[in-house]
């Protein structure tokens, strides 16, 4: 870092009332400040662009400081320096049920509005009729299942009961019948 004992200390020129570069032997014009130190941020060095430069690349702020010490900084620069408390440290003293009047019942309008669209969703879903029961008990199911869980039995029950790779059973063909009839009757109910 550079050495900051042998910068200027006044850096206005009285005759023209201009700033002048802090940088010892330099007379042009300061245009860009630096902070003087860590402690010290909100005193200023003024300098030209190249010796802003030549400041900058030397300028370490954390130059001297343990980690601990760094670590502290980043978390107070986290918060803008602010002071900050554990959240949940109240030991419950605001959880529970909150106890207020709704004038006008706008938290009640929403409740009753969910439970509404929930009502329509579970209307609109096509009741189980015998077919659809017969066709989970064929695919051995308990109901709900999901349309991937459906496929992947049904590709699962396939390549068991298909006639090529059980020599032509007759039993097996049947029963895979049975099953492409409740994929098929799944597949709708499930889509639909």
């Amino acid at each position: 870092m550079q050495n900051t004992n042998s910068l200027k200390t006044s850096n206005i020129d009285s005759s023209a009332g201009a700033a002048l570069c802090d940088h010892p032997g330099c007379s042009a014009s300061a245009n860009h400040r630096a902070p003087k130190a860590r402690n010290r941020l909100n005193d200023y060095y003024w300098f030209c662009l190249d010796h802003i430069r030549e400041y900058n690349r030397s300028w370490n702020y954390c130059a001297g400081m343990t980690n601990t010490q760094v670590e502290s900084e980043i978390r107070n620069d986290t918060v803008w320096r602010r002071p900050s408390w554990p959240l949940g440290s109240q030991d419950g003293k605001f959880s529970g049920n909150a106890h207020f009047h709704d004038d006008l019942g706008v938290f009640e309008a929403a409740a009753s509005m969910n439970t509404r669209r929930k009502q329509e969703k579970r209307a609109k879903r096509p009741k189980q009729n015998a077919e659809v029961r017969h066709a989970l008990r064929i695919m051995n199911f308990d109901s709900p299942v999901t349309l991937t869980e459906l496929k992947s039995r049904y590709k699962e029950l396939v390549k068991r009961l298909h006639p090529d790779a059980n020599g032509g059973n007759r039993a097996a063909e049947e029963k895979l019948k049975d099953i492409n009839q409740a994929y098929a009757t799944l597949k709708k109910f499930l889509v639909a």
